[in-house]
């Protein structure tokens, strides 16, 4: 019984937020506060389970590791942000926080998005077994590489050889956003499947 009501709800709520694609209602926009509301509770439980009570609350009174008073104190002035009168005291941990974000943020980002693919870029061509095709999938990879690269050179003007490379390089570009956006829209229908398999096989049951 209470996983019919459960499944009952959850179409109620799929319905509502559906009914949005006839034109704005009552029904989506409670859904959609319903939907914002446990999200910010659910984050908000997280958080103070996960974060305050690990990291404040039992590093400091029950463990006696009075270190973390720091942290605690410089996070305390995130609250800062309620009164005009010591919003300026947010800047200080905003300041901390992107600065601990990019220290940790850009070699992981060389690592894993430059020299991983600077490395794929150069040694295709050296695996064992390559065919013809590996061959020319290496070859087209790496000109894709280069005229996109030549592209983001604005040093140089686009003129002559460089403007036909830096075209190249557009059109390069064109296609990796175009693979990018179809991969996002199938992930899009994806979810719509999941919905209408939930509305049509675990509500209604039409289908088995």
């Amino acid at each position: 019984m209470i996983n019919i009501i459960q499944t009952t709800i959850g179409a109620i709520l799929t319905l509502s937020i559906f009914s949005f694609l006839y034109k704005d209602n009552p029904l989506y926009r409670i859904a959609e506060h319903l939907l914002i509301g446990i999200s910010v509770g659910y984050i908000i439980g997280q958080q103070y389970h996960m974060g305050f009570m690990n990291y404040v609350i039992t590093p400091i009174f029950r463990e006696g590791q009075l270190v973390y008073l720091i942290p605690s104190f410089i996070g305390l002035m995130y609250l800062g942000f309620f009164s005009q009168k010591t919003s300026w005291l947010i800047r200080f941990p905003i300041a901390i926080s992107l600065g601990i974000g990019a220290g940790y943020g850009i070699p992981y980002t060389f690592q894993a998005s430059i020299f991983i693919q600077l490395r794929e870029t150069l040694t295709v061509f050296s695996e064992p077994g390559i065919t013809g095709f590996g061959i020319f999938s290496g070859v087209l990879f790496l000109l894709g590489v280069f005229t996109a690269i030549v592209y983001f050179f604005f040093s140089w003007k686009h003129r002559g050889v460089v403007g036909i490379v830096a075209k190249v390089g557009i059109y390069f570009l064109m296609i990796g956003f175009g693979a990018s956006f179809g991969l996002t829209v199938m992930g899009r229908i994806s979810l719509l499947i999941g919905r209408f398999l939930f509305l049509f096989k675990d509500w209604l049951h039409i289908i088995s």
